[in-house]
């Protein structure tokens, strides 16, 4: 017998034993069962985000008949916010959620994998994940800490950003506390901003009290949920930060990997739907939600003037190659996002945008 064919034969004939061994024993394999703890950055109770991590192990329950069990714990109840990331690389726990550019004091690349200032929209971002190399270098980048990171959904274009003075021109914004994240906020500090990074559930708190004079978070949904139309007068858009924030799951890489295939495809199964829901309930709710701040609490809704996102646009340029430079996975990850995002673009600029600017139906708000 040729070396060649032995081996393929002996390939068949290892795979037919193991799945012989497997068919004989099921007994013992649907019987083993895994209990698994996921800490967030989210605020407990917070509407999508939260309500989207309990949603995905719910999922993983069903679809697993109950061989894998996640306990979702909010943001405080059993770390903090930000130190969810490093009990999921420790072990602590198994698995976590949040948004990447949290960590950019561990790596600066994983900036890339949530948002970038006048980058691409949360369909771009998805066409990097799964039909480029974005989840492939999100691996690579998380490597080092023991983690697996998953696509967990988009919010969408988020909004611009609460405040009590309008910003007329670039120079408003010097002196100003603003509380921003990521890329987004390096930029703001760039245009002489004093960026303060706090969790979710103390910006009210902050802004009520004057620690902070401005902030952005999510959208209409979950600003209106926060109160901040008590605490500012202006809302301002479009985005220009976060055109379409992705958040994560994070898995333990030893917890991952010990489980058994199927329950891996779960998890993997489970983290794709949750990506295409979180994205929807966004696009379902912010709309109404945005009608009622405007006519119900009476909040003024201001579109940035030109002449200050023509200022940004070079100044986040000049933040992402800064950053791009500070280690080689930024580097990589910065020139894989920047080639992805000029494909997108091209056919971008003749299909969706094109639809918004005449194949749909103008919309004005209504009181």
């Amino acid at each position: 017998m040729k070396r060649r064919d032995f081996l393929k034969k002996a390939g068949v004939g290892t795979a037919a034993a193991i799945a012989a061994t497997t068919l004989n024993a099921p007994a013992v394999i649907a019987q083993e069962k895994y209990r698994w703890k996921m800490v967030t950055t989210w605020t407990p109770g917070l509407p999508v985000l939260l309500e989207g991590c309990k949603r995905f192990a719910n999922r993983v329950k069903e679809m697993s008949d109950g061989r894998l069990q996640i306990q979702v714990f909010g943001a405080g109840e059993l770390v903090p916010a930000f130190e969810s990331f490093q009990a999921a690389s420790d072990g602590t726990v198994e698995c976590g959620s949040g948004a990447a550019y949290y960590w950019a004091g561990k790596e600066p690349a994983t900036q890339w994998f949530s948002a970038v200032p006048f980058g691409m929209n949360a369909s771009g971002m998805a066409t990097w994940f799964y039909a480029g190399d974005g989840l492939k270098l999100w691996e690579e980048t998380y490597a080092p800490f023991n983690l697996i990171p998953r696509p967990a959904g988009s919010t969408g274009v988020q909004m611009g950003g609460w405040f009590n003075k309008k910003v007329n021109k670039i120079e408003d914004f010097k002196g100003l506390k603003f509380r921003m994240p990521g890329l987004g906020g390096k930029v703001l500090a760039k245009a002489g901003a004093t960026v303060v990074l706090t969790p979710g559930g103390e910006i009210f708190t902050n802004l009520e009290r004057g620690v902070i004079d401005a902030t952005e978070w999510i959208g209409p949904l979950h600003d209106m949920r926060m109160g901040f139309y008590q605490a500012a007068k202006y809302y301002y858009y479009p985005g220009w930060h976060e055109p379409g924030t992705y958040l994560e799951f994070f898995f333990n890489k030893k917890a991952y990997e010990s489980l058994p295939i199927d329950l891996q495809a779960i998890v993997d199964a489970a983290c794709v739907e949750s990506d295409r829901w979180i994205l929807a309930q966004f696009n379902a709710q912010n709309g109404t939600a945005l009608q009622e701040l405007i006519f119900k609490h009476k909040v003024e809704l201001i579109k940035y003037p030109a002449e200050v996102l023509d200022a940004l646009r070079p100044m986040a340029a000049e933040v992402v190659e800064e950053e791009a430079a500070k280690s080689p996975m930024a580097k990589k990850v910065n020139e894989s996002f920047q080639a992805l995002q000029k494909v997108v673009g091209t056919w971008g600029s003749v299909s969706e945008k094109e639809y918004y600017n005449i194949i749909q139906p103008d919309y004005p708000l209504k009181g």
